[in-house]
């Protein structure tokens, strides 16, 4: 359950940013002012973490052809569920949806990637002092 724990709140930082750089980028994404890009993240952080062992376990079982492609899938569709159960945010056209997910997935790649190493570095680093 701790892990689970840790796990969405790399996938919601990751998500936050991801969010954030897919509004700045693509004028077709938008996200209301304020407080919104944490509900939007929070929503998108719970969908993912449920969503992308469950996809994964379908296309290793499935669709072994797809298989890196995993985390494009479920962010779309969790960027997709998000929209329609937050009244925070839009995207508009098709070219905005398949850059957003593709920045919002890489964004969040690379986010999940270095928060646990810069987490852990700064981790033993307080030990060490």
């Amino acid at each position: 359950m701790i892990r689970f724990l840790i796990n969405l709140g790399v996938y919601f930082v990751s998500a936050l940013i991801g969010i954030i750089v897919a509004d700045l980028i693509f004028p077709g994404f938008q996200v209301k002012v304020g407080i919104s890009y944490l509900v939007v993240a929070g929503i998108f952080a719970i969908i993912q973490a449920v969503l992308s062992p469950l996809v994964g376990s379908l296309t290793r079982r499935k669709a072994q052809a797809f298989m890196g492609g995993v985390g494009l899938i479920s962010t779309f569709i969790a960027l997709w569920l998000t929209s329609l159960i937050s009244g925070y945010f839009t995207i508009d056209g098709i070219g905005t949806w398949i850059g957003a997910t593709v920045v919002v997935w890489l964004f969040g790649a690379l986010a999940a990637f270095l928060l646990p190493i810069l987490v852990v570095r700064r981790i033993v680093k307080e030990n060490r002092d």
